[in-house]
């Protein structure tokens, strides 16, 4: 079964992507991805 989860960016906390995620997975989801707002790619982490 999959979730849906939000990604959040590390640095300037911004939600801007939105994924499925394996439920069964315990550990937080963590990606590489292009942030608006810092105009960079930063780590992006899951939320609760």
């Amino acid at each position: 079964m999959k979730r849906k989860v939000a990604l959040v960016c590390a640095i300037c906390s911004n939600r801007n992507y939105t994924t499925s995620k394996n439920a069964s997975i315990s550990k937080r989801l963590e990606m590489q991805k292009y942030c608006k707002t810092c105009d960079k790619h930063t780590l992006h982490r899951e939320t609760k």
